[in-house]
């Protein structure tokens, strides 16, 4: 008899968590992804404007991931529409979980409706199921309302909280951690996507508790006002600041000494010294080419995956 896989958890949201949740199900893991509802633009703020429901889309993006390879559903889930009066904008996935909440009579009922629907092969939890609204202050000190705002700041930004303050757990979300054998925090936008799970009552606590081994992994490069000039030991303090000391075990992070970004990229430093000062807080580095060639803000999916498996 086998034995039972593994399991991890991975927390996040926006386009860097299916990547992680891909190669977490190609690696053996039995998968659950925690991801923020403090989405307010494009088609998850309309959604979440006209029709009072949490935001769909980050949840989409991880049920899809979670679908089989050759799942034409999926495809159809990501389906965007590109014209037509109240369809514009809208992708067709988020439509159908908000035709599921009416449905079902719940968000997260709805959840797990479209994850049988889709084939999903591992659970998509919400962190919380209140509505949130995410606030932050910049370099400036200036305050910033709505998540939206918040990744367009045009000046980095240095502390988020959430309204109202300290929303509830999804308590599937604090059991799946509790039980996990490891935790993959990232990649994502570092205030808008990942942060706001940590402002969850009960998610730090979680994360400081768990048994699990607790991997973070930087963003290869910046983006432009949220994070503008963060290194990479920067993005760990902004984690810690936010509720995480003593929780992360390792850090993987993209190599930019040994494999310096295009000028013209936001790199984020994970130069020896960044690296040095990560380690003084007695947490493990990895630093590799994580780099994407072709598109150099992000991670190379092959390359990010073979080191997390190198890690695990």
């Amino acid at each position: 008899m086998s034995a039972p896989a593994k399991r991890a958890v991975a927390i996040g949201g926006g386009t860097g968590l299916p990547l992680v949740l891909r190669c977490l199900l190609d690696s053996g893991y039995d998968v659950t992804a925690v991801v923020t509802v403090a989405d307010d633009g494009g088609s998850s703020g309309a959604l979440r404007r006209h029709l009072g429901i949490l935001p769909p889309g980050d949840i989409r993006n991880c049920l899809v991931a979670l679908a089989p390879p050759d799942s034409e559903l999926a495809q159809v889930f990501q389906y965007r529409f590109e014209v037509g009066e109240g369809l514009a904008g809208h992708s067709l996935g988020n439509l159908i979980i908000a035709a599921l909440v009416d449905i079902e009579g719940g968000f997260a009922e709805a959840i797990h409706a479209a994850g049988e629907l889709i084939g999903a092969r591992g659970t998509v939890l919400p962190s919380t199921l209140e509505d949130v609204v995410l606030e932050a202050v910049d370099a400036f000190g200036s305050r910033v309302t709505g998540q939206a705002r918040v990744a367009q700041s045009p000046g980095p930004i240095r502390r988020v909280c959430m309204s109202p303050e300290s929303p509830a757990a999804y308590r599937p979300a604090l059991e799946a951690i509790a039980s996990a054998d490891v935790v993959i925090i990232g990649p994502g936008s570092l205030f808008t996507s990942i942060i706001p799970n940590l402002l969850v009552s009960g998610i730090t606590e979680a994360l400081q508790e768990t048994s699990a081994t607790v991997v973070c992994v930087c963003n290869v490069a910046n983006q432009r006002g949220e994070t503008t000039g963060m290194t990479a030991a920067q993005h760990v303090d902004a984690l810690i600041a936010h509720g995480l000391t003593d929780a992360i075990d390792v850090v993987l992070l993209h190599d930019s000494d040994a494999s310096p970004l295009p000028e013209d990229v936001p790199s984020v430093d994970g130069s020896v010294a960044t690296c040095q000062r990560i380690e003084a807080r007695d947490i493990r580095v990895v630093a590799r080419d994580l780099a994407d060639g072709e598109n150099p803000m992000h991670h190379d999916a092959a390359r990010l995956c073979r080191t997390l498996r190198e890690v695990l």
